[in-house]
């Protein structure tokens, strides 16, 4: 466990991200780190899964090197340190203190029961999931729903295509509906647009995306289900522990899970005005008192649940540490690619501004659509939300009211297409890893995107003609 330590130190304190550096500055091979990590998510596990699976922490390390050192030689140590010191603090450590908060509060919620993995069980589970992710987040809602689902299908031979079409709602499509659900609309929100501007405008589109991705879902999970049966005579067996009707056990984590969202809720609507600077950073006090509950409330988790409930979980620390290390990876070597987009058309990716734009100057809803959401599926979908939202005047205001069917696109398609790949949005990648953690073997990146090509794609192109165009 030491020898983690310098590699942690490494990550959090060497986030050089080109935020102080514009855009128009920047060559595209900037961005050559980015997809060196992209790839070696893509293609490591395949090639090299051993080697992967020891040392994914220090590959990703070694591709943030690779964008740190020539970014200090080129734009000077100072700069360097500046925006090292302005990522750590404002970006990286309220990210993870966020997702590991809600990874060990809903970690210590144990649904038990005689639970059995048919059709219309999975999709009542994955369907619920959707619907409390707009309540509590897409990743409170996955980390609170993915056991138990994986539990009730254990005995199953067909199970991959369960977890991803629970990416596909309850890590993505489920957050949709208000601020809470996923962090580009939290984004908007401190923008200016109003709470519930969302559920007003995309209940059509969600709607859309629920019932043909749970009624696809279905009939595939049908099918599955009883193709396999019959070389499974035990699938309806529960072990001792699952007998009984449904309940929960450590309800304590209800309570602190609330606490989780009343955090952030405060931190987007309280507003002190008191700032600290710390080495030239501007922190908020209302953040400070958000990321330090964070981890009061999972220290409260971790001392106040039941042993049984995170033993009934198999609960362990790797799903959360791959996604720290691979996430500090990303954000590390994103920031040239983000700063090139947010330069417009002065910067390598005008010509994407250009496209979301026609001759006139007017916005085409369709292009934002599919630029933002295309670049959801591969960056952070949280700044590139904030991105397209500028390119499209920046005007909460205006966006709610004569903007609307832009400021639409830009929020479903953020937030839908988020789950085009593993690494879309963070609680896709949390699940995959829960899910390889309890031996079920999941798709490889190439083979999550060949089902969200083969089931997205078509949705999102039905949403076009009917929506945005």
């Amino acid at each position: 466990m030491k020898r983690l330590w310098p590699l942690v130190f490494l990550f959090v304190c060497g986030l050089a991200r080109a935020a102080d550096v514009s855009g128009a500055e920047l060559h595209l091979l900037w961005g050559v780190p980015f997809a060196g990590i992209l790839l070696s998510i893509a293609i490591a596990p395949l090639v090299v899964p051993k080697l992967w699976h020891d040392h994914y922490g220090k590959i990703a390390a070694a591709w943030a090197l690779a964008l740190l050192v020539p970014f200090g030689i080129v734009f000077g140590s100072d700069a360097a340190i500046a925006s090292v010191n302005h990522a750590a603090l404002a970006e990286y450590i309220p990210f993870i203190a966020l997702i590991a908060a809600l990874y060990v509060v809903a970690g210590g919620i144990c649904i038990r029961g005689n639970l059995h993995g048919t059709p219309k069980l999975n999709t009542g589970l994955i369907a619920l999931g959707t619907a409390l992710a707009s309540i509590m987040g897409t990743t409170g809602a996955a980390m609170l729903l993915i056991r138990p689902l994986l539990r009730a299908n254990e005995a199953r031979r067909h199970r991959a295509h369960v977890v991803v079409f629970f990416i596909f709602l309850v890590a993505n499509a489920g957050g949709a509906l208000t601020p809470l659900g996923d962090p580009p609309l939290f984004l908007g929100f401190l923008q200016g647009v109003d709470f519930f501007w969302t559920t007003q405008h995309l209940w059509r589109q969600t709607l859309t995306m629920w019932v043909l991705l749970l009624a696809i879902f279905f009939v595939i999970d049908s099918y599955l289900y009883h193709t396999g049966k019959e070389e499974l005579p035990n699938i309806t067996d529960a072990t001792p522990d699952d007998a009984g009707p449904v309940r929960f056990e450590g309800n304590v984590n209800f309570v602190l899970l609330a606490g989780i969202l009343g955090l952030v809720l405060m931190s987007g609507l309280w507003k002190p005005g008191i700032v600290f600077y710390v080495m030239g950073t501007e922190v908020l006090l209302q953040n400070v008192v958000r990321d330090i509950g964070l981890v009061v409330i999972a220290l409260l988790s971790l001392w106040l649940t039941p042993g049984g409930a995170r033993a009934g979980n198999e609960f362990n620390w790797e799903p959360i540490l791959e996604v720290a290390k691979l996430f500090a990876g990303i954000f590390i070597t994103i920031g040239p690619v983000i700063a090139m987009l947010k330069a417009g058309v002065d910067g390598p990716f005008a010509g994407i501004v250009h496209l979301v734009n026609d001759s006139a100057g007017q916005p085409n809803n369709a292009m934002y659509f599919w630029a933002t959401g295309l670049l959801s599926s591969f960056l952070d979908n949280a700044p590139t939300y904030l991105v397209f939202f500028n390119t499209a005047g920046g005007d909460a205001r205006m966006l709610m009211s004569e903007g609307a069917s832009t400021l639409a696109a830009i929020s479903a398609a953020a937030v839908f297409m988020g789950a085009n790949s593993y690494i879309g949005n963070a609680p896709n990648l949390m699940v995959k890893a829960i899910a390889e953690s309890r031996g079920l073997q999941m798709p490889s990146f190439f083979g999550y995107m060949l089902w969200s090509v083969c089931i997205l794609v078509p949705i999102f192109v039905l949403m076009t003609f009917v929506f945005f165009r």
